[in-house]
Parts: C-alpha cells; structure tokens; sequence
C-alpha cells in the first residue's frame, strides 16, 4: 500500500453537492482538486455546466478545468494520462490529490489504470456512421450500439454521438465488445478512499430542477448564444451537454424556454439515473455519506484522517 500514491475520490450524482463539500475539504487537508466531470474540459461553456466560479477555483487549486476549446476534442486516454501526471505533481509537492466529479467513466479510468482499446479511427467507417446518425438520429445508432454491445450502450448518453460512434468503431473493428477492451485491475492503481455523496431522489431531483431554472436566470440562453456567434456548431459533441441543445432550439425559434426547461428536467434525471449505475450504494469501495446531514463534513473530515493515520500520513 505504501508504494501507492494517495489519492480521495469524491463521487455522487449530480447536484448532490460535491463541489462545496470537496472545497472544504481541500482547504481542512491542504489539498488540490482534479475534475474528473468531462463537461468541465471546455472553456466558454460554465453556466450549463454547473462549472465551479471562479472565486470557489480561487480558494483552491483546480485542475483539468477549461482545458480544451468546445470544437477540440478530449479523449479518455488524454484525460487519463493528464489525470496520472497531476496526481504525481501533487502528492510530489506534499499535497493531497482530490479527485471530484460525477463522470463515472472516467473516475475509474483513472483509479482502476484502465487501458482506452487503442484501434485508430477508420474515417471510412466513421463516415458511414456518421451518416446513418444524420439519417436516422442519434437514437437509431445508440440502438445499434445497445444490440452489439448492451453493457456500452447502458453506460454511454444517447445524446453523445463522438462517444456512441466510437464505440461502434472499436466493435465492428475489432469484433470484440467496447466493454471488454478496457483493461480493469482488482484494486485500485492508488491507495484510493472513495467517497459518495447520496440523496433521496425526490430531494435530489428539487435540486436539479431549481438548478436548471437558475441557470436561465443566470443567462445560459447569452452562454449559448455567445458559443454560437464564435462559429462553435450546435452539432460539437461538447454541445451535446445537458441543456446546450436546448439552448439552440429556444434560440432558433423551434423551442420556448419553458419546454426547454422541462425537456432539460427530464433529460438530467435520466442522467441521475445512469449515474447511478456507475456509482453503485452496493459497492464496497465507496463509502457513503447523506449529503444533507447537519453532520456530514464532521464524519467525511474524520474518515479521511482515520484514512490518513492508517496510511501512516
């Protein structure tokens, strides 16, 4: 265990509550945060996102944050091997690394040392897909990917076209399932202490719904409208984030701004509801904490110190 770099992670679906809990504890344990929300990678795009402010970045060190232009893309193998560097950068300074975000994917790219299929992209290949997703819609190829391969598609947006054709690409290029190619180990790479934040659906669903109606009032329509009017299309896959589309569809005259708001309510519990399937109340690595609980930075701060004295830190 000692030859392992330390590391907390800090998960729960979205808005539980990470961002505030995880700035109190950086700030307790002299610690700097690494994203793991791949919606955070892209610069310009902060309201719709529920990116942290600037002033909360300014009461710690964040890292793999606006990190990328919206028509650049971040693979999970880039965000794996950066990840691992900032880690090793941290904990070389005598910090603690802080590993915070919802994408379930890539929190256990990093802590499990998973090896992204590396099959090169086949334009030809990825042409026809493209095309069959122009014609058919995303969904018709989302189906496609849960026919071949049920556990990729159960754990991939319908919405993320980039990740959907990707997948299909290794598939139909290796004959292999996507799910299979991504090398997993029986422990964790670092000496890692995984803590979950939960809420009650109900109460965790009020939390999304005044969420998404304060970012209107907040100005996600001017957000999105900004993107546009720097030459970003509607069709980026970093446009394809909870509520971007939504955006353009209001801005375009084909949607109101009350179905908007409704269309995004019900899109991100489907979200909350796929999180769920990554971070799992029946894994035994994740400790779990009630994010409500009048008492629940006592318990985190001593379950990190008890982690801490263990490890002889």
């Amino acid at each position: 265990m000692k030859d392992k770099l330390p590391l907390i992670a800090l998960i729960g679906p979205t808005a539980v509550g990470k961002t505030e809990l995880s700035l109190q504890l950086a700030e307790r344990f002299t610690g700097e945060i690494i994203s793991s929300d791949s919606r955070l990678f892209y610069r310009g795009m902060d309201i719709g996102t529920a990116k942290p402010s600037q002033s909360e970045m300014a009461r710690v060190p964040h890292h793999l944050i606006d990190v990328s232009n919206p028509d650049e893309t971040w693979s999970l193998g880039q965000f794996q091997k950066a990840a691992a560097k900032i880690i090793e950068d941290i904990v070389a300074r005598g910090k603690l690394p802080f590993l915070v975000g919802g994408t379930g994917q890539y929190y256990r790219a990093v802590t499990e040392g998973w090896l992204p299929p590396e099959v090169k992209a086949d334009k030809r290949l990825r042409d026809v897909l493209e095309r069959e997703q122009g014609e058919k819609g995303a969904e018709w190829l989302h189906e496609k990917l849960a026919t071949l391969d049920p556990d990729a598609a159960e754990k991939i947006d319908y919405r993320n076209v980039r990740r959907t054709i990707r997948a299909l690409e290794v598939i139909l290029t290796t004959g292999e399932k996507f799910s299979s190619q991504r090398q997993q180990h029986g422990e964790s790479i670092y000496n890692l202490l995984t803590i979950g934040l939960r809420r009650g659906r109900p109460e965790l669903y009020a939390r999304v719904d005044l969420r998404i109606e304060q970012m209107f009032v907040e100005g996600l329509l001017d957000e999105v409208q900004a993107l546009l009017d720097k030459g970003y299309s509607p069709e980026l896959s970093s446009m394809s984030a909870l509520g971007y589309r939504e955006c353009v569809a209001v801005l375009n005259g084909s949607m109101s701004q009350d179905e908007a708001i409704t269309q995004m309510k019900r899109i991100t519990r489907v979200f909350v509801r796929r999180q769920a399937n990554w971070f799992k109340e029946t894994d035994r690595r994740i400790h779990w904490f009630e994010a409500g609980d009048a008492e629940l930075l006592i318990q985190v701060e001593d379950k990190i110190r008890n982690w801490l004295k263990e490890m002889g830190l």
